[in-house]
């Protein structure tokens, strides 16, 4: 089983202005890095569960619901009375988002690590969940003490970020313990502490492969897909052509549709990762990127179901 551990969030997003000058109203979205990740995998068919701390609130009630329908085990959540975290999104005329976040005692933060996840094959965490304390260092701990695949996506938010060079020293701790490192160009260029630029990502992805992660996948928007392989190729894949609406949950469908074409494909560990070879990785690539334009081609983070895609090859 994939298990994945992070928040669940509602994002709420503008709807078009009905008047001049005037923003649209503020549209409810579930969401959340994690669990875009955990929605995807579930629709796609692969066995998964979420890891998380949802409100007992009417937003927490929708979540937990669209888990459900979305085949999304929920037998490690845990439920509190805190509210749920809120994303206030705005969008750039490209469809791309830029989030506000309400976290302050919300119950995500107050996620308490299990004493093991037995069942657990691969386990995918990133995003808020390792930014926002005390919830950041029990996800650390369960990062750290189970025996499974590990998959990280930082999906860098610096707005939360107090102290980046912190932050970036905290995830470069956490590189010997990743299997598999997937994060945006954006992101990459930002953790790396360079100027803006493509090779700068890249050079970054390379020099992270060598200290810990069997492969390093980039995203990078209308441009595909990249990863650094275990022997360090660099595999690229075009995107596939799409028409953007938004491009929320994007790199969170990549993450979720890529385990479950490795988890489909028998990976359970960083040796099966180092063995894939570049056939494998062009494949894989491509199934994320296209599971990936489905959802920029809707509202929202609304990953496909395996229907919409076909098998996983």
């Amino acid at each position: 089983m994939i298990v994945v551990a992070g928040e669940a969030l509602v994002d709420l997003v503008p709807a078009k202005s009905t008047l001049d000058g005037e923003p649209g109203a503020l549209l409810p979205r579930l969401g959340g890095g994690p669990y875009n990740v955990a929605v995807t995998v579930g629709r796609l068919g692969t066995p998964v569960s979420f890891l998380s701390r949802i409100s007992t609130d009417d937003f927490g009630d929708a979540l937990v619901e669209r888990l459900t329908v979305s085949n999304v085990d929920a037998s490690y959540l845990q439920r509190g009375p805190e509210p749920t975290t809120l994303a206030v999104t705005s969008l750039g005329p490209d469809g791309s988002a830029r989030y506000t976040f309400y976290a302050e005692g919300t119950a995500d933060r107050l996620f308490e690590a299990p004493s093991a996840l037995p069942e657990a094959a691969i386990l995918s965490l990133g995003t808020l969940s390792l930014v926002l304390e005390p919830g950041a260092s029990a996800y650390e701990q369960v990062m750290r003490r189970t025996g499974a695949l590990i998959a990280l996506d930082p999906n860098v938010r610096p707005v939360l970020i107090a102290d980046a060079d912190a932050y970036r020293a905290r995830f470069e701790s956490w590189l010997p313990d990743v299997g598999l490192l997937k994060l945006s160009e954006e992101d990459a260029e930002w953790l790396a502490g360079k100027a803006p630029g493509p090779k700068d990502a890249v050079e970054a992805a390379r020099e992270w492969q060598q200290r810990g992660p069997a492969a390093v996948v980039l995203t990078r928007g209308s441009k595909g897909l990249a990863v650094v392989t275990g022997p360090g190729e660099l595999i690229e894949v075009p995107a596939t052509e799409t028409n953007v609406v938004d491009t929320i949950g994007a790199g969170d469908t990549v993450q979720g549709a890529l385990l479950s074409w490795l988890y489909t494909k028998g990976v359970r560990s960083s040796e099966h990762l180092r063995a894939l070879d570049g056939q494998a990785w062009r494949t894989a690539l491509r199934f994320a990127g296209a599971a990936a334009a489905i959802t920029v081609s809707r509202a929202g983070a609304e990953p496909p179901f395996a229907a919409e895609l076909g098998p996983i090859i």
